[in-house]
């Protein structure tokens, strides 16, 4: 099968989506099927045999994202070239017109992944207003597709509520063999490197962007702080536009000896500082799925979370993991869901589960394997593909391609 993989970021950008479409097009070639990512330049990439790189209006913004100019001519050329069996976006807007256009034109069925809850953001760009109109354009776009990939239950529901038409399958992005398996030892020096003496290493991994809420976990940990003393260290892994900012506040709640900005880390060495960590701290309310919570349960790493739509899938109060509850939008919730956050994260350290949530942790990560979930995207789009020709079939009395 040959399959096309568009997407509007990817590597080196260091996001959700770039990992979720590198590890199903992995595990789509170990089955043997041909796969072409289509994916704008950036200005430091690696040369890939089977990536197509188009053009990019701009480059280096906002942490190194590059703005796609989904109209080069240079993707209908490579996908002519390609006859494609199947086309799969990952992005609603601009490459998301695009793979629309050649959907049509050249009658291959198409199917998308919804990663992100777009209208959670817009407030962020000075866009507020605008969520009211998100479910007509996604109703409009998404209903384009022969079939809807959501990434967990609770987004495959927002679709169906949303009114989208199509038929909506739940496909996570999932984990890689090695994703088990960090290297001990360089976890342990990471910990005595970075831990100083102190008893407890945490760990959170974010682009460092107002939308994924970092500055509730620095509140969080000023409290914690102010209750359990300065017993611990936080490693708060990845780059962007946020980072000045974050610094300032960082220093306005006296908290320099206690937060360590590594920067961006490789993603094939992130699960060694997971593993050299006593609990992974995530705060973001923008999520679909949140992978980053899955590498770090992969390793043994116990989370815990806001409860939003990109953790409730995934963490499961005492087993993995603990979720807090978000009570409001105002600075009185907000101060008092930060030390309700700080709270658990005391008690599930100084409790007796700590073990336990470490087991269940690996528990929940063995069932979301790379390959399995790519063998489960195989099938969708065996499926696609007939009932598209089918379809074809009875209306023009020929199939799509001969």
């Amino acid at each position: 099968m040959k399959i096309a993989m568009m997407t509007n970021n990817y590597k080196p950008f260091v996001a959700g989506v770039p990992i979720s479409v590198e590890k199903l097009s992995v595990g789509l070639r170990a089955l043997g099927h041909q796969v072409t990512v289509f994916a704008p330049s950036y200005d430091e990439q690696d040369t890939e045999e089977d990536v197509i790189r188009y053009g990019a209006l701009l480059k280096g913004v906002a942490g190194g994202f590059s703005v796609p100019n989904s109209l080069d001519p240079k993707i209908e050329r490579a996908f002519w070239e390609g006859h494609f069996d199947v086309i799969h976006v990952h992005h609603p807007m601009m490459i998301g017109a695009t793979a629309r256009y050649l959907s049509w034109k050249y009658h291959v069925p198409l199917v998308s992944t919804y990663h992100t809850r777009y209208e959670q953001y817009l407030h962020y760009v000075g866009l507020t207003g605008l969520e009211r109109f998100w479910p007509i354009y996604l109703r409009r776009t998404l209903g384009a597709c022969n079939m809807v990939f959501a990434p967990t239950p609770h987004i495959r529901d927002y679709l169906r509520e949303t009114g989208i038409n199509p038929p909506i399958e739940v496909l996570p992005t999932g984990l890689s063999k090695t994703a088990f398996y960090p290297d001990q030892q360089k976890a342990k020096r990471l910990r005595e490197q970075f831990c100083e003496g102190r008893p407890f290493l945490f760990c959170t991994v974010a682009r460092l962007a107002k939308e994924k809420n970092l500055e509730f976990l620095l509140e969080s940990l000023a409290l914690y702080k102010q209750k359990a003393g300065p017993c611990f260290k936080l490693l708060l892994i990845g780059k962007g536009p946020y980072r000045e900012k974050l610094c300032r506040r960082i220093g306005e709640l006296a908290l320099t000896e206690e937060i360590i900005l590594t920067g961006e880390v490789r993603n094939e060495d992130m699960k060694e500082y997971c593993a050299a960590s006593d609990l992974f701290l995530f705060s973001s309310r923008s999520e679909t799925q949140g992978i980053v919570l899955l590498e770090a349960m992969a390793v043994g790493t116990p989370v815990l979370a806001l409860r939003d739509t990109g953790t409730d899938d995934i963490v499961i109060n005492g087993v993995n993991g603990y979720m807090t509850q978000v009570s409001g939008d105002s600075p009185r919730d907000r101060i008092q869901d930060a030390r309700v956050f700080a709270d658990k994260a005391m008690a599930i350290l100084s409790g007796k589960e700590l073990e336990t949530l470490k087991q269940g942790a690996k528990e929940t990560a063995n069932k979301y394997d790379c390959q399995e979930i790519a063998e489960r995207a195989s099938s969708y789009y065996r499926e696609v593909i007939w009932e598209y020709e089918m379809r074809r079939t009875r209306y023009y009395g020929r199939p799509a391609r001969t």
